[in-house]
């Protein structure tokens, strides 16, 4: 026993499948758990109010938790790299524990703990837990490339196998020879905000913008081990959406500025619009669609939409209807979406804008008929939009059609009440695919490296896309309807 450790949480907010909080324990007399509030996050990406008490409820988990060992979660403020030596002097600390994270700030801020951990001879060891494979080596597996196609990762997984690491978590039992006394007396710059201070103060709180999602339910390794034969199949089996995940942690690896686009060689350089007044109509709800309003409506108020609807509001801020880029829409989504992730979110905005991946730009979700399919009678969108709950199914999605007589009887007058559509989408849907179409053509003339990939995932667009896009029953499946 001749270790002081310092576990760092950091995405994955639970103490079971955590192989590096398992490594922080070897040889351990001393385990300090703790979780980084760094000032970078809230200086450079939005926070939503959602998120706030999202990172205080994950962290409270955590803590409870930890108790249950007999330990407790420390939660310091600052940047890392001058946080850590103020606790590498004060608890003697002789190991540092984390796990890998592959986003561009985080593996900067973590080559830099690295070098001042080396300079006070405390060991740093990093492990593979936020994704089912080290990133690293598929694209090492690639020849140094990321994989561009769900086909191509396949076949670099292939001769990898199953992802395997022990998923247990500490016990008591684990804990009795490395203890970690509580210590109430410290305080300071360092010490440790209670949750009503985290709740009050956004400052503070930017690192959830990182999912700690995979708290003390399930991690994503549980889940795509625990599959069944008798589920769809990849791509659109849960373990499939996991492996798409994997396609979008290689791809914010291996493709560089891969959440811009310009600089980005697998990103359609499109001339998109800056319409303000219409972006900021979209992210409030405010389209004049009611379908999309709604959907916007669910990701403010909750923090979460499901997959489909994304990929409804994402086409039609994008490609479908406001030609506005995919880059305005990422930075609203990493704001309210309580599973916002810098590598899905870029990626899968790229996928619906037709920018890369997905090409058939020419395939558009209507705000009115997408919804339809499955909701005729509209019982999402009163829920959502409680004002339009009195217009008949046959109005509910376009209410602008309904006579002035009915608008009166419902108590909303289009225009006034709620808005009028702010773009006629039978319209600009023809003129948006001319647009496209022509990004398309001065694209052909610039073939990138991995294109091979892109014209693979041409050919197998529209019969992938179509699986990913399967009936919109489950849009509502989550949703608790009242009836009036």
């Amino acid at each position: 026993m001749n270790h002081n450790s310092i576990h760092w949480f950091r995405k994955g907010l639970r103490l079971h499948d955590n192989p590096a909080l398992l490594a922080a324990m070897k040889d351990c007399a001393e385990l300090y758990p703790i979780f980084i509030l760094d000032p970078w996050f809230p200086k450079n990406m939005q926070v939503s109010v959602n998120r706030w008490r999202f990172l205080v409820e994950a962290l409270k988990d955590l803590d409870e938790n930890l108790k249950k060992i007999n330990s407790r979660l420390f939660v310091v403020r600052g940047k890392p790299a001058e946080v850590f030596p103020v606790l590498f002097k004060k608890w003697k600390v002789t190991r540092l524990t984390f796990e890998v994270d592959t986003e561009p700030y985080s593996k900067q801020r973590d080559a830099e703990v690295e070098k001042m951990a080396a300079e006070h001879s405390v060991q740093v060891i990093q492990k593979v837990s936020n994704t089912l494979y080290d990133i690293d080596r598929i694209i090492a597996e690639n020849n140094g490339k990321a994989p561009l196609t769900y086909v191509r990762l396949q076949t670099v997984l292939a001769p990898l196998g199953s992802p395997k690491r022990p998923a247990q978590a500490p016990t008591k039992n684990d804990m009795k020879e490395c203890s970690t006394p509580w210590k109430s007396s410290y305080d300071g710059k360092y010490s440790i905000p209670t949750l009503e201070e985290l709740g009050q103060d956004p400052e503070k709180l930017g690192p959830h913008l990182y999912p700690g999602g995979e708290t003390e339910a399930l991690s994503r390794l549980e889940i795509y081990m625990k599959r069944t034969r008798k589920h769809s199949h990849p791509p659109v089996s849960l373990h499939g959406q996991l492996l798409w995940r994997e396609f979008f942690y290689t791809a914010g690896v291996g493709v560089p500025n891969f959440n811009k686009m310009e600089g980005n060689p697998v990103c359609v350089q499109v001339d998109w619009d800056n319409n303000k007044e219409h972006l900021k109509a979209w992210s409030e709800g405010r389209t004049g669609y009611p379908f999309i309003d709604a959907i916007m409506t669910q990701l403010r108020t909750e923090g979460w939409i499901h997959h489909l609807a994304r990929h409804a509001v994402a086409c039609f801020l994008t490609r479908g209807d406001l030609w506005i880029s995919w880059e305005e829409g990422q930075k609203v989504f990493e704001e309210l979406l309580l599973d916002a992730d810098w590598s899905l979110n870029a990626g899968n905005w790229q996928w619906l804008s037709a920018s890369a991946f997905f090409h058939q730009f020419f395939r558009v979700y209507s705000p009115v008929a997408f919804g339809k399919k499955t909701d005729k009678n509209g019982e999402y969108i009163k829920k959502y939009l409680p004002f339009l709950k009195k217009f008949p199914a046959e109005y509910i999605y376009e209410p602008w059609k309904a006579p002035r007589s009915l608008q009166e009887r419902a108590g909303c007058i289009i225009g006034k009440d709620y808005p009028k559509p702010i773009v006629e989408h039978e319209v600009v849907r023809k003129k948006n695919i001319q647009r496209m179409k022509a990004a398309y053509a001065r694209r052909s003339g610039s073939v990138d490296v991995g294109d091979k990939d892109l014209e693979g995932s041409k050919k197998k667009g529209v019969k992938r896309n179509a699986a990913k896009e399967q009936s919109v029953a489950d849009l509502l499946k989550k949703a608790k309807f009242k009836k009036d």
